[in-house]
């Protein structure tokens, strides 16, 4: 009689019984010996179907030369005994449906009491080296909560992976150079020359938020007036700005050009870096307190100043993948299916944003990742053809590659969508929403949907303490079989887990047999999520878990007068307890003792 090893779940078991039975065809000829199947057995939708269906017989019917019907049959016939299967039968054209024992889910009460916080947890993943690279906004602001939504997502994709056995680097990307950056700071130098008493006005594309005040304070009470021009000598020949006829962006860069020219390197890097650190720094501060911790924050800067930059170029030169024109340098993007070449060095000399992404990516592949994953927002859609073909160019598998599109979460309080631009200073910080809402509605709700589908972040409902709020209907639950573990001492009984063990076999009633059964999927759905980039599966898993706790709950009483069932009962309900604390940790959500 087949029993399946420690550890091992019942989909795992019933694949092992068909690859025997497999085996034992081809062993009599029934099937050649060579064939190239997929082995795997799926949850039955309708409970009328069975517990588990396999279409295997489907799948080789045609290398065998037999009917899936015919071939099912002799698939049964062959397959070993097992006592957790109650019956096998065939439907349809040919569809394998296993019914198990009552018995079956059972032990995975003490699999779960066990392995404890390890419950779910593979080695799917093989050790693999995986980089999440995720959230990597722009340090001119603070993080806003579209932000927020790639930083839970982000998070909880790596989580999964590690859950799943994979080694995980999780990786921020400081754009800390470029043409923002620069507005950055001229922003900061402006706003601290009115701090010297200087008048004008201010340029309509530079960064407005109250913080660039906030740093120009401090960059003023560190070097005094050390720093002032004449707001003449500043706005001299500059170009007109969009009110007044002119190109907002020519007036920028005008600007940006004047206060390096005015400032000199020196002075105009420390105007820069004391905008950059203080930003940085308040990004970090919001991630850590939001759960979301990196192994590494990468500098774009670096690229340039350890020569990547200039090297992936030189490779793509050498390879015969740009050209010149119009003074500028181009890569053949369309040689890999992008719907235009891109610009890596501009006719100024500048390297393009992209050159840097190149380099970076380049970087990444040699670091030895075995897969890297870049979570980047909607908008950056038109990004993942070029970068995957500069990887091709250069030599590397793209498909090592995978991009995850994240759609920007809309905020809406009162009814009306709240503004997010970083420019304007007009946005609703992810600080302030964790303020208002906790981390653990923030964390979960974001990542409700998949990635790249919209999403509006519904504050009131986030708020509210009702099952109709997600996160609290799980937190319920778990605070729920606490109280009731507490209860156990406050009426002076006795709970003996080892008691509660040998008796598993009284829970018989549907509840307890339906509780058990998704207790026992959990190690699949944390496979199924992390493999698929799909934390929203363990968030509807803990859904079901929950209704199935609650309706159990409402149902019977747990602090029975006969010992065995109660502490049966107590064993399996603790089981759904650990399963719902490590799943919500997963998530980056707690799971409160008390409510």
């Amino acid at each position: 009689m087949a029993s399946p090893p420690p550890g091992t779940t019942l989909k795992e078991h019933i694949n092992d019984l068909l690859a025997q039975a497999v085996r034992e065809l081809q062993t009599n000829g029934t099937l050649p010996p060579e064939l190239d199947y997929v082995n795997e057995s799926e949850h039955s939708r309708n409970p009328q179907h069975g517990d588990f269906a396999s279409n295997i017989a489907l799948g080789l019917a045609r290398s065998a030369g037999i009917k899936p019907r015919e071939l099912a049959g002799k698939i049964v016939a062959a397959l070993p005994v097992s006592d957790l299967i109650a019956r096998v039968e065939i439907a349809g054209p040919g569809f394998i449906n296993f019914f198990l024992a009552p018995n079956a889910h059972q032990d995975v009460v003490n699999r779960i009491m066990d392995a404890g916080e390890a419950y779910g947890r593979s080695t799917v993943g093989n050790g693999r080296r995986v980089q999440v690279e995720f959230v990597s906004a722009n340090p001119t602001g603070p993080l806003h909560v579209g932000h927020g939504r790639g930083a839970a997502y982000g998070a909880a994709v790596a989580d999964l992976l590690a859950a799943a056995g994979f080694q995980v680097h999780r990786e921020y990307y400081v754009n800390d150079a470029g043409r923002q950056m620069d507005i950055l700071a001229t922003s900061v130098w402006l706003r601290y020359l009115e701090l010297c008493g200087e008048q004008f006005t201010f340029p309509s594309n530079g960064y407005k938020g109250d913080y660039i005040f906030d740093i120009a304070a401090t960059l003023h009470r560190e070097n005094g007036d050390a720093l002032r021009q004449t707001a003449a000598t500043v706005f001299e020949d500059i170009p007109p700005d969009e009110p007044l006829g002119g190109d907002k962006e020519t007036h920028i860069d005008a600007l940006i050009e004047r206060a390096r020219s005015l400032l000199g390197a020196q002075r105009y890097r420390k105007v820069f870096d004391q905008g950059l650190a203080v930003i940085l720094d308040d990004i970090r501060q919001d991630l850590e307190e939001f759960g979301v911790v990196y192994e590494e924050w990468y500098s774009e800067r670096s690229l340039t100043e350890r020569g990547l930059v200039d090297r992936a170029i030189e490779r793509l030169k050498h390879s015969g993948h740009v050209y010149e024109k119009d003074g500028a340098l181009w890569f053949r993007s369309t040689d890999y299916g992008d719907e235009k070449d891109r610009v890596i060095v501009r006719e100024n000399g500048q390297k393009t944003y992209f050159a840097s992404d190149i380099a970076y990516h380049l970087d990444k592949m040699e670091r030895g990742f075995e897969r890297v994953i870049d979570i980047w927002g909607a908008d950056h859609h038109g990004y993942v053809p070029r970068v995957k073909a500069a990887l091709s160019a250069l030599g590397r598998d793209p498909s090592k590659l995978d991009v995850l599109l994240v759609q920007f979460a809309i905020l809406y309080r009162g009814g009306e969508k709240a503004q997010m631009s970083t420019r304007s200073g007009e946005f609703v910080t992810l600080r302030a929403l964790r303020h208002e809402v906790g981390n653990d509605a923030a964390r979960f709700f974001y990542i409700l949907r998949k990635c790249e589908q919209h999403m509006d972040f519904d504050l009131d409902l986030a708020k509210s303490q009702s099952s109709d709020n997600p996160v609290y209907y799980l937190q319920y639950a778990h605070a729920r079989i606490c109280s009731v573990l507490r209860l156990v001492v406050e009426k002076g009984l006795t709970r003996e887990r080892e008691r509660g063990r040998r008796n598993l076999s009284l829970l018989r009633e549907p509840h307890e047999q339906a509780l058990l059964a998704c207790l026992a999927r959990y190690p699949e759905v944390i496979e199924a999520a992390a493999l698929s980039y799909e934390p929203h599966l363990l968030a509807y898993y803990l859904r079901e878990l929950a209704n199935g706790f609650h309706a159990y709950y409402n149902a019977h009483v747990f602090l029975v007068e006969l010992d065995n069932l109660r502490d049966a009962r107590l064993n399996l309900i603790d089981a759904a307890r650990q399963v719902l604390a490590n799943g919500l940790g997963l998530l980056g959500v707690s799971a409160p003792q008390a409510m």
